[in-house]
């Protein structure tokens, strides 16, 4: 069965296409502030890794229902500045929680006892005890013709890994167990594939 995502589908049908077939998506649960201080943490999972020269990432952010941007796209178009922190097992209920929407102001560090720690006075907090984060500065919008998703790249200036998580300091080797999203569920991905050796 062939679907034309330009005639035959709406909005939301896309969405349910794309997101039940492109598996899995990391997740990027993203920090910001705005001029006042307040924090937002918000999950997001169309995010994707661009580039690591320069260190890019992706993250599609969409507005609210009454149309207003979210609040994690104000902040930084307003600040330029995000810390996206990955997610594991532990985090996974206050990961989901902080998708709800919360009226301006109101931050979900709060509502939801997210613990948050500051390691980089130049950037947001990074979220406690998270296996690895990205301290990212804005770089470009990406205009998709009038789309209310607006994807956002960032420019990545340093990354924190928790020391736990290196198997192998030399080698750089890294290892732990990240969460997905699996359509419109999510998955554990802690079981490797050895590939098969190429002849």
């Amino acid at each position: 069965m062939i679907f034309n995502l330009s005639k035959d589908t709406k909005l939301n049908e896309n969405y349910k296409i794309m997101a039940q077939t492109i598996l899995p998506r990391p997740i990027a649960w993203v920090v910001t502030q705005d001029k006042q201080g307040v924090i937002n943490i918000a999950p997001f999972s169309y995010f994707i890794g661009l580039s690591s020269e320069p260190a890019t990432v992706l993250v599609s952010v969409g507005h609210k229902a009454d149309g207003s941007p979210k609040d994690t796209l104000k902040n930084i178009r307003e600040t330029k500045k995000c810390t996206i922190c990955m997610v594991e097992e532990k985090d996974l209920q206050k990961m989901h929680f902080s998708s709800k929407g919360l009226e301006n102001g109101i931050s979900e560090a709060d509502i939801f006892d997210i613990k948050t720690t500051i390691i980089n006075n130049d950037f947001p907090p990074m979220i406690d005890n998270v296996p690895a984060a990205y301290f990212c500065t804005f770089n470009q919008e990406i205009d998709l013709q009038n789309s209310s998703t607006i994807p956002l790249v960032l420019n990545v200036q340093e990354v924190f890994i928790d020391d736990r998580i290196i198997t192998d300091k030399e080698k750089m080797t890294i290892s732990y167990n990240p969460v997905a999203r699996i359509g419109k569920s999510y998955a554990f991905l802690g079981d490797e594939i050895t590939p098969p050796i190429i002849p």
